[in-house]
């Protein structure tokens, strides 16, 4: 029971009953525990009767016992956040809370207070690749080509995306160097070892992803999943050891991905793959979308072209903007998402680590590939914003709740007026000859700039 929940009255009787059984203003042994059979309190409670009664300097008036205010301890004044002497501290003398202590003269735990409070905030900051005018203006113009004008509702949306297959390779290392823990008070720290940091046994993997299809039910028609190919050979063992005798076979990642590497990868594992997943009634023109890496190979090359227009399916070659790998959805979260269930397996071996990030690419949801799709439209939109820049927060759309609502739209619509100064921004940096036929596209045939175009 509370001492608010108290009556006046019964306060009174257990403080009067305390002073009775008391020597220099200390109750006797026991007696605040008989207080509290008597009166049916707890100890607790008898205890903060007590001690608020003390407070008063008279003890001849006792206490206000009738008052419902509780007693407010005097605190000290805090120290108060100073946000321009913060701003002014250079970024790499506020790297840790103690870093950020020692430059504005604080205490860390007045700090720690004002992270908790929200007054500061950490931030994890990634250096992004560095863009070229040019490099800019592919950007933009590759935006602007993922568009397509709704001339029934009159509005410009992306397409659908679900004919463009996205590439891209990751290593993925057996362990990390450091990694995070949490143990029980008593239980030992793990041990790990290795010869050299800089040997940790790693595979490359090539991923490929398409967007998938749901129906009016939300029901899979396609996962969107074609497969992440491992470069790896198995190679008969050179010398004999505790493992294994020499020439057992024994599976050895390959370290130098060369253009030789990559077609014999697309032509007998990623363009196989795509014939046997297709799924039937899609369309037969498919673009497989990779980075500008000096291994890729061109859609120009004679075997590879061979091979891409078998089974009635026209497959091309098609390369993203420069330094763009915001462009892609392997970079733009669905390797994180690997990675970070692939983590969780404990792995001594290369065929181990392969099963292991395998496994982790056929456990995630098609639900979170569509995301990341959705993902690529919304970095889209803010590239144009910035005319082609990179320096833009990714945005947030609440994708979950929209799931839940039943509300998540399958592509983003765009302003015309952002379409428009993109177009004109092209324009103006000599572009003008270029974006004659996309501004048709666009539905700005009959837009003023278009006579700029012909100009």
């Amino acid at each position: 029971m509370h001492l608010r929940d108290l009556e006046d009255d019964k306060k009174m009787m257990v403080v009067q009953f305390l002073l009775q059984h008391s020597k220099d203003g200390i109750p006797k042994y026991g007696k605040m525990k008989e207080a509290g059979i008597k009166f049916n309190l707890g100890r607790r409670t008898v205890t903060r009767l007590w001690a608020e009664a003390k407070k008063q300097k008279d003890q001849g008036q006792l206490i206000n016992l009738t008052s419902k205010k509780r007693f407010t301890p005097r605190l000290r004044k805090r120290v108060q956040i100073d946000i321009a002497q913060i701003q002014a501290l250079e970024l790499c003398r506020r790297g840790t809370i103690r870093k950020l202590a020692v430059g504005i003269q604080v205490s860390k735990s007045t700090v720690g207070r004002w992270v908790h409070l929200g007054l500061i905030r950490a931030h994890t900051n990634a250096i992004k690749p560095d863009l070229t005018a040019p490099n800019k203006l592919l950007r933009l113009r590759f935006s602007l080509e993922a568009l397509e004008y709704d001339r029934i509702a009159n509005i410009l949306k992306f397409k659908t995306m679900h004919n463009v297959v996205h590439v891209d390779e990751k290593w993925f290392y057996m362990t990390k160097a450091n990694n995070r823990y949490y143990l029980t008070k008593e239980e030992p720290e793990p041990y790990r070892s290795c010869k050299s940091k800089k040997f940790i046994t790693k595979v490359m993997f090539l991923c490929a992803v398409c967007r998938p299809l749901f129906d009016e039910n939300g029901n899979v028609l396609f996962d969107g999943k074609i497969g992440i190919f491992p470069f790896t050979q198995v190679i008969p063992a050179q010398r004999r050891s505790k493992n294994r005798n020499a020439g057992t076979p024994e599976t050895k990642p390959i370290q130098s991905i060369t253009q030789a590497v990559m077609r014999e990868c697309f032509i007998n594992q990623l363009i196989p793959a795509i014939m046997n997943k297709w799924p039937q009634g899609a369309s037969k023109l498919i673009f497989i979308q990779q980075d500008n890496a000096k291994p890729h190979i061109s859609d120009s090359d004679i075997e590879f072209r061979q091979a891409a227009s078998q089974n009635g399916l026209d497959i091309r070659l098609v390369q993203q903007p420069p330094n763009s790998p915001d462009t892609n959805v392997n970079d733009l979260g669905w390797f994180r998402a690997i990675q970070s269930i692939q983590e969780e397996s404990v792995c001594t071996t290369v065929d181990q680590l392969v099963n292991a990030v395998c496994k982790s690419f056929m456990d995630l949801s098609p639900i979170a590939l569509n995301k990341v799709f959705l993902s690529l439209q919304g970095c889209m939109i803010e590239t144009m914003k910035m005319k082609g820049h990179n320096a833009y927060k990714l945005p947030h759309m609440g994708k979950d709740a929209l799931i839940r609502q039943n509300a998540l739209p399958l592509t983003l619509e765009v302003d015309k007026d952002l379409v428009d100064q993109c177009i004109m921004h092209m324009i103006e940096s000599g572009e003008a000859e270029s974006m004659q036929d996309l501004s048709l596209q666009l539905g700005f045939g009959n837009e003023a700039h278009h006579t700029t175009i012909q100009a």
